[in-house]
């Protein structure tokens, strides 16, 4: 960042906390009422970050130098965005290769794409990065041209692939030359209609094109009213292609245009799922009626009907606007957590980038959304031993694409994979044995962009993930942090992709510029619609499944006089006395009446110079034998010879 540069500070006021206050008091507190129910930058090297002046103190518990770091990581990654966007139409590249060579660009991009560069190209402008002037001809071409891009007339939606270089669809894939099925999805119009809002509040010289290109999209036209005959209410369906294509489709005309497109045979029927960013905006535009907001899956029933599900979900049903739903919840060692699709960061915290969730919806997503955090990275650190956290889909460092994530809190039953190969099968009690409820992970891949999601809710931690991202795993070059990791063999995929890149952009932009993001992105009526069904809903998260006994674990494997131990150290969190075992497959040893915040340890040795990862288990019982709570962490192999 140029210290010269004064970052931009005009714009309207903040209202996104008064909003009910305003005009709308009535009408908000009412349906609240109606709710409640029983309850351009230098390159770096690979692998390193260069440092930069810190100043003296930093707002909103940032210190000087955690502030200074994330300045250098804004402004490398909007370095990436600028060197895959093209200076003619405004449009970025889906990716880009590691060196940023334009010549590597990818000759496709999507609506999302458009929407995370229009969201980045603000945070850069607020945050120094880039003056006012050069902000405003960056996102008055991008505006001109998504103007002029073809699109579904009655919906007003937009493709899914475009030459980022013409504007033009794309008909056949730049690769391989096969035929290009062009289809208009919910969710990617979602993030597009997302990244003009922000600029039509952001930018008053292009609010009104923007706010000309939003208004002509119809979230409507994605919403199946018969979705879900068992509550009277409906979804929105994956999207739809306007010509019949192969394989599965449902014909339909949702708007009453009088023509039939051709819709997916699913819907985003699961309430974790960056999917809900659509039906947000169908909501606030009174497309899509409020009552949809409790029709997707907090998680799937708790019966053996349902029982092909990662594991069977606890919770009770509660009932909002007449809606019943069964608030589920997955348990994750101590905690219960409402798991996504795949068990993803971005799936849990991608709308949350603009959305003020947490702050809304403080019985829902102000519980979960730490959670989902806390769970990847015990994962990360302790339950898979892979010393760095943070798991969604990204670029697999040995070549294409994948699916990652904590197997354990994603629905899916072969869920996102962690190391993209070993299925965590936790069964389903009384329906189906479990069959890898404690397996041995291998390779994990680590995303930096889904640490990036965690940041407002464990600064500390996941900075201290990046810097090992960057220092120790070579993860970082020109461009910022490298798409993805695989920490034990050190692969990188030296790419960048413009969503994961937009995605940390909108992350830092959050805590460095106090959620002038989400400021932005929320007007009056968006947050008269749709706080108050955030507010009326209380999720089954917690971070406590066993309130009254716990503790707080630190396991290494290390050497000793040539031999190798395993040491276990576990602190009583509990609210009374307790009996601890600490158990490993070197030895046990039990300690009883442990008092609150008292720790017990011991080293246990191997007997050998050389030991393989393992796990060690601590199990916490209450003095009165009412409550017992098992956890178990892994700890790396270790070598003393």
């Amino acid at each position: 960042m140029d210290a010269s540069t004064t970052p931009h500070r005009s714009g309207p006021p903040r209202r996104r906390g008064a909003a009910l206050v305003a005009g709308g008091l009535a009408g908000g507190l009412a349906l609240a009422a109606g709710l409640a129910a029983p309850a351009a930058a230098e390159s770096v090297p690979a692998g390193s970050v260069p440092a930069k002046a810190a100043p003296a103190v930093g707002p909103h518990g940032l210190t000087g130098a955690q502030r200074a770091t994330l300045e250098t990581y804004l402004e490398d990654t909007y370095t990436s965005l600028v060197a895959m966007t093209d200076e003619e139409t405004g449009l970025p590249a889906d990716n880009i290769e590691g060196d940023l060579d334009p010549a590597s660009s990818s000759a496709y991009t999507s609506p999302t794409n458009i929407g995370g560069w229009l969201w980045s190209t603000v945070v850069a402008r607020d945050l120094g990065l880039v003056d006012d002037a050069e902000a405003r001809d960056r996102l008055a071409t991008t505006l001109d041209t998504v103007a002029s891009l073809d699109r579904h007339d009655a919906s007003g939606m937009f493709y899914n692939w475009y030459d980022p270089a013409t504007g033009d669809r794309v008909e056949t894939w730049p690769d391989d030359g096969n035929t290009v099925h062009q289809f208009l999805s919910s969710v990617d119009n979602g993030w597009l209609a997302a990244g003009l809002r922000v600029v039509a509040e952001a930018e008053p010289s292009l609010a009104d094109e923007a706010r000309a290109i939003y208004d002509d999209m119809h979230f409507g036209a994605f919403y199946n009213p018969e979705a879900r005959p068992d509550l009277g209410v409906g979804l929105l369906r994956g999207g739809f292609w306007d010509e019949e294509p192969p394989g599965c489709s449902v014909a339909g005309d949702y708007l009453g245009t009088g023509t039939d497109v051709y819709y997916t045979c699913h819907h985003y029927d699961t309430t974790v799922s960056e999917t809900r960013i659509a039906t947000y905006l169908g909501i606030a535009e009174g497309e899509v009626p409020p009552e949809a907001y409790y029709a997707s899956h907090r998680t799937f029933p708790d019966t053996c009907d349902w029982a092909w599900q990662e594991q069977k979900p606890i919770g009770e049903t509660r009932e909002y606007l007449g809606v019943p739903v069964f608030e589920g919840a997955y348990r994750y060692r101590d905690l219960a957590v409402v798991p996504g699709w795949g068990g993803s960061m971005f799936e849990a915290l991608m709308p949350d980038m603009l959305v003020p969730e947490a702050e809304w919806g403080s019985t829902s997503w102000g519980v979960n959304h730490p959670l989902v955090v806390r769970a990847h990275k015990e994962h990360g650190l302790d339950e898979a031993g892979y010393g760095a956290w943070g798991f969604s889909p990204a670029s697999n460092p040995f070549g294409g694409y994948a699916e990652y994530g904590v197997d354990a809190i994603g629905l899916r039953s072969d869920g996102y994979l962690s190391d993209g190969e070993t299925d965590v099968d936790l069964g389903f009690d009384g329906c189906r044995e479990a069959t890898n409820p404690a397996p041995e992970f291998g390779d994990g891949v680590v995303t930096p962009h889904a640490s990036f999601l965690g940041l407002v809710y464990d600064t500390d931690g996941v900075l201290d993930n990046l810097a090992h991202l960057a220092d120790d795993l070579g993860a970082y070059g020109p461009g910022g942090f490298y798409d993805s990791v695989a920490v034990r063999s050190g692969a990188v995929a030296e790419r960048y992709l413009s969503l994961d890149q937009a995605m940390i952009v909108a992350a830092i932009g959050n805590v460095l510029d106090d959620s002038r993001l989400k400021d932005y992105f929320v007007d009056d009526e968006l947050e008269q619609r749709l706080r108050p069904l955030m507010e009326a809903e209380t999720f089954s998260a917690t971070a406590d499944l066993t309130p009254g006994v716990g503790a707080d674990v630190q396991v290494q494997a290390r050497c000793l006089a040539g031999r190798a131990h395993v040491a276990v150290r576990a602190t009583s969190t509990g609210d009374g006395r307790a009996d601890v075992t600490l158990a490993t497959p070197y030895g046990t040893r039990s300690f009883d009446d442990v008092a609150p915040h008292r720790s017990t340890y011991q080293s246990f040795a191997a007997r050998t110079a050389e030991i393989p990862s393992g796990t060690a288990t601590v199990t916490v019982t209450a003095d009165d034998g009412s409550t017992t709570q098992e956890l178990s962490y892994r700890y790396a192999a270790v070598s003393c010879g």
